[in-house]
């Protein structure tokens, strides 16, 4: 008895020391994506333009670094504010530690380079090589065309620099290990023509990830087969948002949308101006219809083409439920 309890020691500890090994591999060993790239950005008008359009429209980059205006429908932005950050992710709203999103005017960037910032984009690594938690896209923005990145960071050298820090992160264990295991090398692809417009919607598609909120979502991953049939559900103060099927199913999805009903369900909130009033036990909406709402008509016909050929899912889902 006493060899196999000196057995049973040995294997507690040689299992100890690989858990501690492996461990320690995660935290100082990874993110390994390579080096950010040599890379200066030219910024011309055209990349500034096309680079805010994106910004504001498209990845909506915009939305998660600036403050929201919550008291209105759908969060219209503070425009005086752009690209400050402060959106606090914690137990509140089910996130398992505290994470700020990080100001990405030139006060906090002017020290990055381009390559550094183009990294962090696609990537998921910050200038410090430590990974970025995947509230930010950057697996969908790891596949977009590198003119379109380059063209979003010459828009955001051009943000009026605003001074604002926040507290460093706080993730929960094994949170705080996995998070290193989270970003992928980029997977440059190229930006289809605007007259192929399946092809360039699907494009969109991925730019907006929009397959990211509008599929069921189990330990930060999508569950397959749910992929545009909504139900990922959101904590939200007032109670859970679950997000609505987009597949073409013509009783739980849009499949009885047409492109004008499409279209003007996103450009009627364009206006922040006339966004509604919403009260503490009213309908709320972590969508940022303003930002998606100024989208070019020929995107959003380019979004609905491809939408029209993603397999039809049955999943009728209850957006709202009141806590």
């Amino acid at each position: 008895m006493r060899k196999i309890g000196k057995i049973l020691v040995v294997l507690v500890i040689l299992f100890g020391v690989v858990v501690l090994g492996a461990i320690s591999y995660v935290k100082l060993a990874l993110p390994n994506v390579g080096d950010a790239p040599e890379l200066k950005v030219e910024i011309t008008k055209e990349r500034v333009e096309r680079g805010k359009y994106l910004a504001n429209h498209v990845t909506v980059c915009i939305d998660c670094h600036s403050p929201r205006d919550w008291s209105k429908f759908s969060g219209p932005l503070d425009t005086t504010k752009i690209g400050i950050g402060g959106e606090k992710f914690d137990q509140k709203v089910g996130f398992p530690g505290e994470v700020y999103v990080p100001n990405i005017t030139p006060y906090n960037l002017k020290h990055w380079t381009d390559g550094e910032i183009f990294r962090a984009i696609t990537t998921g690594v910050k200038k410090d090589g430590s990974a970025i938690f995947p509230f930010m896209p950057y697996k969908y923005y790891a596949r977009m065309d590198k003119e379109d990145i380059y063209s979003i960071i010459a828009y955001l050298r051009t943000l009026r620099e605003q001074k604002t820090s926040f507290p460093e992160r706080k993730l929960d264990f094994p949170l705080n290990v996995l998070v290193n295991t989270m970003p992928v090398p980029a997977a440059p692809g190229k930006r289809p023509s605007e007259s192929n417009q399946l092809e360039y919607g699907r494009y969109l598609v991925n730019a907006s990830a929009c397959v990211e909120c509008h599929s069921k979502n189990e330990k930060g991953e999508i569950i397959a087969g749910s992929e545009f049939g909504g139900g990922r559900v959101f904590q939200i103060p007032n109670g859970k948002l679950t997000t609505p099927n987009i597949t073409p199913h013509k009783e739980t999805g849009i499949g009885t949308w047409t492109k004008e009903m499409f279209i003007n369900r996103f450009q009627q909130h364009a206006d922040a101006a006339n966004a509604t009033a919403v009260g503490p036990k009213d309908f709320q909406t972590i969508m940022p219809w303003t930002m998606y709402g100024s989208m070019k008509q020929s995107d959003l016909e380019a979004i609905y083409a491809y939408l029209r050929t993603v397999k039809p899912i049955e999943n009728n889902v209850v957006k709202f439920v009141q806590e």
